[in-house]
């Protein structure tokens, strides 16, 4: 049965038991919701943000529970980097379970992170799974014009990969340059909003 604050922190299982997502806890009582579920680790999708009030009380809660807090970044309209996408794999590998996904609203970045969690950890037999996160019921994942890209991420991996695994193929092949190409000649080049210049920074939204 689904807790209210399921509702309110649009809260689901990817694996049950082991790893879930959700939005920002914007409405407050993140100690009972963490508790609740036994939540070892937060990944926080949004980047370290010490001069906002909701990082801090995140990072507070977290601390205060014993909870690893984990802060990678994503951009929901700029193609990652590598190295972003290298930390969040680390953060995976790193975190205990059960590890809490979490962005701002639990809808676009939340839903590429869960699909990446299931690429890396059960592999490409995962991949009509890990497509389902971007769902819009119950995930809410209605993306703008230059949030497309997020969804089109792992078929683009499973092509590109040709069979290695995700962790594999990201560190010795993948570049925001050649998901552009890609993109752009699937007629997809307004799915994004750029690239980073300068590799590494994002902002933290």
């Amino acid at each position: 049965m689904r807790r209210l604050s399921d509702v309110i922190y649009n809260f689901h299982w990817i694996v049950a038991g082991k790893a879930a997502r959700a939005s920002q806890a914007y409405a407050g009582f993140l100690r009972a919701f963490l508790r609740a579920r036994a939540i070892r680790s937060v990944i926080n999708l949004r980047g370290p943000n010490p001069k906002h009030m909701w990082w801090r009380y995140e990072t507070r809660v977290c601390a205060g529970l014993g909870v690893a807090h984990f802060d990678t970044m994503l951009s929901s309209r700029r193609l990652p980097t590598r190295q972003m996408l290298i930390n969040l794999l680390e953060a995976f590998r790193q975190a205990q379970t059960p590890v809490l996904l979490k962005c701002s609203g639990g809808q676009d970045r939340t839903s590429f992170a869960a699909a990446l969690y299931l690429l890396n950890t059960q592999g490409w037999a995962a991949f009509e799974e890990a497509e389902q996160q971007f769902a819009s019921w119950p995930y809410l994942h209605w993306p703008r014009r230059h949030q497309h890209w997020l969804k089109l991420f792992p078929e683009f991996a499973r092509e590109d990969s040709a069979g290695a695994a995700l962790a594999e193929w990201l560190g010795r092949d993948y570049t925001p340059e050649r998901f552009k190409a890609w993109l752009e000649a699937r007629g997809m080049g307004d799915s994004f909003r750029g690239l980073y210049d300068k590799p590494g920074t994002a902002p933290g939204i």
